[in-house]
């Protein structure tokens, strides 16, 4: 019996870790059925509820999805390796490519529900920006659609003194998007900072993003600086935990 620091761990955890490391080895691929309710009371002998729990377990963590009146299946989708450092590097943007073509490779991706508009920037967005009083910034707000399933929202910010007139304006901002406009008008970032942390979404998120019960989200805020230490935007954004893995790689 597997235990912990704190007693035996509960039925319902050790049936999850069994079929989790079934699907670890291949015995249960993607889009494969798991086996259901009836067939874990039946294999370990507990309640239904317990059986039921320990499905929830996977859903919770992203490894497996309820279909409705058909069961619970191995999800099919492959998390998205989120390459924090090379996808910012300059030679990234400054040459065109999106910083997502680092993290992508053949997969489909879709920007959706994109807006841009002028508004007073947040006390949170203003103080990291150095903005005094009522100075507005232009807001991007957007949603990220990997191969068909929503992984990301995020929401820029950048001062209005900066970027009125340009492409960062419109809805459509270029080859090498904002950073590489930004550099355009002078203000080339050299540098950036992220801060991570997780909670649980609000229900807007969840639906946005279509996530399963019970999972995370994941919050980025990065904040973008030129070569003076003049911060030029805050992005602030939300990632389905299950769709991510952050990979960071730097020599030591």
């Amino acid at each position: 019996m597997a235990h912990t620091e704190d007693g035996p761990r509960p039925k319902y955890q050790r049936i999850a870790d069994a079929l989790r490391e079934a699907i670890q080895s291949g015995q249960y691929g993607p889009g494969d059925r798991l086996p259901g309710e009836n067939d874990l009371m039946a294999t370990h002998g507990v309640a239904r509820m317990t059986a039921r729990q320990a499905l929830g377990v996977l859903r919770d963590e992203g490894i497996a999805e309820a279909r409705k009146g058909a069961g619970v299946f191995v999800r099919t989708f492959r998390p998205l390796r989120r390459r924090g450092i090379q996808r910012l590097a300059g030679q990234q943007w400054g040459n065109g490519r999106s910083v997502w073509s680092a993290d992508i490779e053949n997969r489909s991706l879709e920007v959706d529900r994109i807006t841009v508009s002028e508004e007073p920037a947040p006390d949170r967005v203003g103080a990291v920006l150095g903005l005094s009083g009522e100075e507005p910034v232009c807001v991007r707000r957007r949603r990220f659609v990997l191969d068909g399933k929503p992984v990301l929202l995020a929401t820029s910010y950048l001062p209005m003194s900066l970027v009125a007139g340009s492409a960062i304006t419109q809805e459509h901002t270029g080859e090498g998007g904002t950073y590489a406009r930004l550099a355009e008008l002078g203000h080339k970032p050299v540098h950036f900072r992220e801060e991570i942390r997780s909670r649980m979404p609000t229900k807007d998120e969840a639906a946005q993003l279509r996530m399963s019960a019970g999972t995370p989200v994941m919050l980025i805020c990065r904040t973008a600086y030129t070569g003076d230490g003049r911060s030029v935007e805050v992005n602030e954004m939300t990632l389905d935990a299950a769709s991510y893995v952050l990979e960071y790689d730097f020599d030591a």
